[in-house]
């Protein structure tokens, strides 16, 4: 299938390693160009070099969380890329702990970074894009459900998910898409360092993938190629909806 990537730019970010980089490669791959940003410059350096440097990848470090970050970024893309096609937002996971055990600073923290760190940025680069443009949001399964352990992301990305639903309704009269991408467990860094401080990395591993119906967890590539197409313009009539990519370990419809 021709995804219509050819010539198209994209802005990612928390794309120097993860589910965004597994994106980016996808993106590169076929024939998109893109800007990366991360919060570690060498990180974000390391990335672009990966994916074959300029002209397809640049690269920014960028956190959300500053009150600046979205405007830089937009101009990055305006000079590197020359415009936008899309966006692909992706921030790191809250601070784990209950709801009862987590300090209010954790909570405010993830509201500054996970919840208005997006909205800027969605804000600064919709006066950027046109018509066939897609805005995609990295969520989690938690929009669905909550994770235990993971309070503050159970409380802001289920939140997260009705703002994209909204602003499918805002833009789409202007034919700008709007989607959210619901990873689950994949083998990211983030995930092996979950298992690593349980100090039985191997039984946890086993007892995630008893309990995901294809009895794996997931390759960050395989979630990659989904949020890929749902950029594309293969993917035209796709908006206001969450895409779950979790081996089938969410249970609600």
């Amino acid at each position: 299938m021709d995804l219509g990537l050819g010539g198209r730019r994209y802005l990612l970010t928390g794309a120097s390693r993860g589910l965004g980089a597994a994106t980016a490669r996808a993106l590169v791959d076929d024939g998109a160009r893109v800007l990366i940003s991360s919060r570690s410059p060498g990180s974000v350096d390391a990335a672009v070099a990966a994916l074959g440097g300029a002209p397809a990848a640049h690269g920014l470090a960028a956190d959300l969380a500053d009150l600046g970050a979205a405007e830089r970024l937009v101009a990055a893309c305006r000079a590197d890329l020359g415009g936008l096609d899309g966006v692909l937002v992706s921030v790191g996971g809250p601070a784990p702990g209950t709801v009862l055990d987590t300090d209010e600073s954790a909570w405010r923290d993830a509201v500054d970074s996970v919840l208005l760190g997006t909205i800027r940025l969605v804000k600064a680069v919709v006066p950027e894009l046109g018509e066939g443009a897609a805005i995609g949001l990295v969520l989690s399964t938690s929009v669905r459900q909550p994770i235990g352990h993971l309070a503050v992301s159970n409380g802001l990305r289920p939140g997260l998910a009705m703002t994209a639903k909204a602003l499918a309704d805002e833009l789409g009269p202007r034919g700008v898409r709007v989607f959210g991408l619901l990873p689950g467990t994949i083998a990211t860094d983030r995930i092996t360092d979950i298992e690593a401080a349980s100090g039985d990395p191997q039984a946890m591993r086993a007892r995630t993938e008893s309990g995901i119906p294809l009895r794996r967890v997931g390759r960050p590539e395989e979630f990659g190629r989904v949020a890929a197409f749902a950029l594309s313009p293969a993917a035209s009539y796709v908006t206001g909806t969450m895409i779950t990519v979790d081996g089938g370990v969410t249970r609600g419809l």
